[in-house]
This record gives C-alpha cells, structure tokens and sequence, in this order.
C-alpha cells in the first residue's frame, strides 16, 4: 500500500513543473498564427505565419505555409538546414533540380523531413496543406532556374 502511494506521489511531483509551466503560459493556449499572404520569395496564392523569431534575422525561427492544391515551390536550395512537419493535408517533396513527381516523397499530416543546407529540393501540395518549417535564420531562398524566382531577374538568393 505505501509502494502505490510513494509511486503516486512521484508522479504527481512529475508533473507540477508541466503544470506550472502551464499557468504560466496562461493555461497553455497558444495564439491563433497571424495569416498574412506569403512573402515574394514565394509563388503567390500561399498565405504565411511566424510563430516564433525572426526569419529574416539570425536566430532560430518557426513559419507555418498554408499552400492551396497544386500550389509549386519550384527547385530551390537554402544556405541552412530546412525542418519542415506537414501539419494538414499532403506534402510533396523531393530532391533535384527538376520537378519529379514520380521520385518525390509523399508526406501526410505528422510527416517530418529536413532538407539539408544547398541541397536542391522542391515541393508540390496535392490539396489545401499546412507545413511548418523551422531552422536557423536568416531564411535565404536561391531557385536553381532563376526564370522560377516569383521576385524576378532580380530574386536571386536574397531573404
């Protein structure tokens, strides 16, 4: 009997730092992401969220991309290691200099990939999908073709 509530006791102790952290975070309810429309470095149509940081400065940042079916990141490479988790909907990515679909990875909700510092990739969204990224800033986006840069002749590799 003593066993079972010393083990009861540990586990209540466990979790008062949670809980703790919890109060004071004001219950744990995050704020709702503040949508805006995606930044020119990307195609349009795509609407954009920082959850965390500066993406556009040196630190670690989070963004979540709601990108519409169809929506195409054309090839493309990032000076820093890219995390990305499917948050909704079906992601896909692959790995190249030219759109592939029939080589590319097909990611659901929960799915993880990171794709590492100059290496190209591209990414496709087969229905409305939400993607969160995360990494080291700044975020720099250099398109392999620069005919594919949304910002034009001038895109190049700048933020």
């Amino acid at each position: 009997m003593h066993a079972r509530i010393g083990l009861a006791f540990l586990a209540a102790l466990a979790l008062l730092p949670a809980h703790a952290a919890l109060a004071q975070n004001g219950g744990g309810a995050a704020p709702a992401p503040q949508w805006g429309p995606a930044p020119p470095f990307f195609p349009a149509g795509a609407r954009f969220a920082v959850l965390q940081g500066d993406p556009s400065s040196s630190g670690v940042y989070t963004i979540r991309l709601e990108m519409p079916a169809g929506y195409t990141i054309k090839p493309h490479f990032h000076p820093t290691d890219e995390h990305v988790t499917v948050i909704s909907g079906t992601f896909v990515v692959g790995m190249g200099d030219a759109v592939d679909v029939a080589h590319a990875q097909v990611l659901g909700a929960g799915g993880f990939i990171t794709a590492p510092a100059q290496a190209h990739h591209y990414a496709m969204a087969r229905g409305r999908t939400v993607v969160q990224v995360h990494g080291e800033g700044p975020f720099a986006i250099t398109y392999v073709n620069a005919a594919d840069d949304p910002r034009g002749a001038s895109g190049g590799s700048s933020k």
